[in-house]
């Protein structure tokens, strides 16, 4: 990374621990939260030793048990891969019952022991949930156990999958597309009765040729380049007073406990003091996902995992360049620019070029955003190489540009869940 926002040798290295958390939403079939899937990865310093599988599963299980499960899924419910060995294990006694779901691996064999296993954790309030062509005809066998069966939509031919869907449907589970990456292949498991879906389709963008920023958009956008210019805070005030809907959700959304106020803000002159001009730009970027119709779906679906998964990246992000650059607020404000920025063009269906040429943007912030390039942008894959649930192999090129060592990479990440849990809670 070599531009002018670069890791200078007197910048602390990144801690990060032997391992990070990737996590996968699932969304029902109104487009609500319903969980997370969780993998755990192996991060050491020799790329070469990753160790992408269920070996260390217990371990670290334990280790984020100790840091707080909840703090990663807020009050979603966790699925949790196990092969046999874990599933044998005491380690769920760590792990909330109640919110959790145990995802049989593929090699997990249906034997009397394994049976008897999973109908003791059951009567203990665990749910259960395997992928169906991972376990071909083992399936049958474990079917009454499971609470939810997964399809993979890259494994699973479609005339395979007309088939299969309706006999799942019949045994009254819930089922789950997994790896749903478009919004056509989800319209189509929608038709087809699936529960749920897993994947990031809901971020990708669609993009509509000639599509246009609505008026309510526009305002926020407007507002955002006037309180970045030299205007004076009653002009900015007069601005926000214009549009009684923009006063409004601005109020509520800067008394969230996300924005870590000691002081309740009653008025558009307090916001402005007391907030000043960096964090209220912050809360009027947020404000851009927290839009009531953007897509014509009621308020607090549609938007909220796309406001999850971008308040999540911006602070991720933000927290990192934090650790990397100490001292340097200016950075730090970037790099959560960068990060809620980074998810615009699936929010407004129109390609990113177009959309930093209409939100006035720095050169440094164009380039992480359109190119991956530069300080920010190795910060923005590093994010998305998470999110996507890539092996360590695949990311160590960013992390080694990150850090030499260290321990609490997987704590950044917490952090970022439980901001961007309160920012979505209060929010819409």
């Amino acid at each position: 990374m070599t531009d002018s926002a670069s890791l200078d040798q007197a910048s602390q290295p990144l801690q990060l621990r032997n391992f990070y958390l990737a996590r996968q939403p699932l969304l029902d079939r109104n487009q609500a939260l319903f969980g997370y899937e969780l993998l755990f990865r192996n991060t050491p310093a020799n790329a070469a030793e990753i160790d992408s599988g269920l070996a260390a599963t217990a371990d670290v299980l334990a280790h984020a048990a100790q840091l707080g499960l909840p703090r990663a899924i807020g009050d979603a419910t966790a699925f949790l891969n196990v092969d046999t060995e874990v599933l044998m294990s005491d380690i769920f006694s760590f792990l909330p019952r109640d919110r959790t779901v145990i995802e049989l691996v593929g090699s997990v064999e249906a034997s009397e022991q394994v049976l008897w296993r999973l109908a003791e954790l059951s009567g203990h309030g665990f749910r259960f949930a395997a992928e169906a062509g991972a376990h071909g005809n083992r399936l049958g066998r474990l079917l009454p156990l499971l609470d939810f069966v997964k399809v993979d939509l890259r494994t699973m031919p479609v005339v395979t999958l007309l088939g299969l869907v309706p006999r799942l449907r019949g045994t009254g589970k819930r089922l789950i597309a997994e790896k749903v990456e478009s919004q056509a292949e989800y319209r189509t498991c929608l038709d087809l009765g699936f529960d749920y879906f897993q994947g990031f389709y809901f971020a990708r963008p669609s993009v509509i040729a000639g599509r246009k920023l609505s008026p309510s958009q526009l305002a926020v956008v407007d507002l955002m380049t006037l309180v970045t210019s030299d205007a004076d805070n009653r002009e900015v005030e007069r601005a926000i007073k214009r549009d009684v809907t923009l006063s409004i959700n601005l109020l509520r959304i800067v008394n969230t406990p996300a924005a870590g106020l000691r002081q309740r803000i009653d008025s558009l002159g307090q916001a402005l003091l007391v907030l000043g001009r960096r964090q209220l730009q912050r809360w009027l970027q947020i404000m851009l996902y927290a839009e009531p119709q953007v897509h014509g779906n009621v308020r607090g679906h549609a938007n909220s995992p796309l406001l999850m998964l971008a308040s999540t990246r911006a602070r991720l992000l933000e927290l990192l360049a934090q650790r990397l650059r100490p001292g340097q607020p200016r950075v730090a404000d970037i790099a959560f620019t960068v990060g809620i920025m980074s998810l615009m063009d699936a929010l407004f269906c129109v390609p990113m070029a177009d959309l930093v040429e209409q939100i006035p943007v720095s050169e440094e912030v164009a380039n992480a955003l359109l190119h991956r390039r530069g300080f920010f942008g190795e910060l923005l894959r590093l994010a998305e190489s998470i999110e996507q649930m890539e092996d360590g192999a695949s990311m160590m090129p960013a992390l080694h540009e990150l850090a030499d060592s260290g321990d609490d990479l997987v704590e950044l990440e917490m952090a970022a869940f439980e901001w961007s849990d309160k920012v979505v809670r209060y929010a819409l």
